[in-house]
């Protein structure tokens, strides 16, 4: 099995967390999101203590609310210890909204409006990620008028390669984010904000990209960010106190991905860093990373219901289900691999390779494709694994579809965290 909270019981159903994902299909309907909160519990805990063993007090994980953003996620987060950042308004006001603290929280947004600055000033955020001047020159006036200094982490980028896939690739210097180093416009960044009377800069942020299973580009990156603020100190007497490393690390989604031992990344990395302080006479910062994907994607599955199956001889077969690009639309941007699986029917020999398609009013709604399963029926449960991150947070109504519920199990019990949307719901803003 892909991960160990999956298995089998004895009616050839699959299990998560110990629990029947038929029972869960036939108690809340499909399509329907389930998330394990001890596996993500157990992912939490893998960073904070790993972070703290290597990196030393103060260095921790912020968890990437991007990847899955709902209020039941920020209790999990505080009372495992870990810290979040937010890359817009609604992003944070869910995170207030559910009681996050608000100084433990970290503003991302490579285009944060006037409003969105003024919102977290206001809600005081524990740190801005500054991404651009036109960013810092307004955070500076209004945390002025406010009578406050923010505390701020720059974004740079790095101008490497971690060997992703381009659309999720956020290192190179053509990039959207930050302020790249190798053209001299980071350099000129910080110099333009250590001349701000109310900036607190902490230190610069970085991020490589996603889905990352080595650790060397993380090296590289610590590489570029020691030489850079080397070079900072020498021509301003600044002090970077803090790298945040961004996130990355991958997830496994089918059996041929690698597996990623995160701990050891986390020593092999705080080693790297150790002997690059040493290297450059380097202070050695605290360090923040933003693990995402890594925290929740295992912990997440869906499943849907089959619908309509279809030979087409000569060609392929299909079998159709009551969800698709609207709950998880990666297949259709960048086909994305998953692991599917007939959770009603586990034990039964693999005859043929069908596509799974969506129910979208598109022909690139598709969730895989060549799917080795026994030969489906109407009503078969379909389960695909790993479907944690960018999920939930990337769905849609297209076509007008509901969006689905999430359930969480918790020591084998599961309860409702989200609800299904409704067909009310769909017209709440329309006059």
């Amino acid at each position: 099995m892909l991960y160990d909270n999956l298995g089998i019981n004895v009616k050839g159903h699959l299990t998560v967390g110990s629990v029947d994902t038929v029972s869960l299909a036939e108690k809340y309907g499909t399509a329907l999101y389930v998330l394990d909160e001890d596996k993500m519990r157990e992912n939490c805990r893998l960073y904070v203590n790993a972070m703290a063993k290597y990196f030393g007090e103060g260095s921790l994980p912020l968890f990437a609310g991007k990847a899955l953003c709902f209020k039941g996620i920020y209790r999990v987060l505080e009372e495992e210890g870990m810290s979040a950042d937010v890359v817009s308004p609604g992003e944070l006001y869910t995170a207030l909204k559910a009681g996050f603290p608000a100084e433990r929280l970290f503003f991302h947004g490579n285009n944060k409006t006037d409003e969105d600055i003024r919102y977290g000033v206001d809600s005081k955020v524990g740190y801005f990620i500054v991404d651009n001047l036109n960013e810092l020159e307004i955070l500076d006036a209004y945390a002025g008028e406010c009578g406050v200094k923010q505390k701020v982490l720059l974004r740079v980028t790095p101008g490497i390669d971690p060997h992703t896939l381009e659309a999720i690739n956020t290192g190179r210097i053509d990039c959207q984010f930050g302020r790249p180093i190798e053209t001299g416009q980071a350099e000129h960044f910080v110099k333009t904000a250590l001349q701000k009377d109310n900036i607190d800069i902490w230190g610069f942020h970085s991020h490589i990209g996603s889905q990352i299973f080595e650790v060397q580009p993380f090296c590289d990156a610590v590489d570029i960010l020691l030489e850079f603020a080397k070079k900072m100190y020498d021509d301003t007497g600044f002090v970077a106190r803090t790298f945040n490393l961004g996130g990355g690390f991958g997830v496994r989604y089918v059996e041929s991905d690698p597996q990623v031992d995160i701990e050891g990344n986390i020593k092999a990395l705080s080693e790297y860093l150790e002997n690059g302080c040493e290297k450059f006479s380097y202070p050695k910062p605290t360090i923040y990373m933003e693990p995402g994907r890594s925290i929740v994607g295992n912990a997440g599955l869906t499943l849907y219901t089959a619908g309509g199956v279809k030979d087409i001889e000569g060609y392929r077969n299909y079998v159709t289900v009551d969800g698709g690009m609207t709950d998880n639309p990666r297949y259709a941007l960048y086909e994305a691999k998953y692991t599917v699986l007939m959770a009603n029917r586990m034990n039964d020999e693999k005859e043929g390779a069908y596509t799974v398609a969506g129910r979208c009013c598109e022909s690139g709604d598709l969730i895989q494709e060549d799917v080795l399963m026994p030969t489906p029926k109407r009503g078969d449960i379909i389960a695909v694994l790993t479907t944690g991150a960018y999920n939930f947070s990337m769905a849609s109504n297209y076509n007008r579809i509901c969006r689905p519920p999430v359930v969480m199990i918790r020591d084998g019990k599961d309860y409702l965290a989200v609800r299904r949307q409704t067909f009310d719901d769909l017209m709440a803003c329309e006059l």
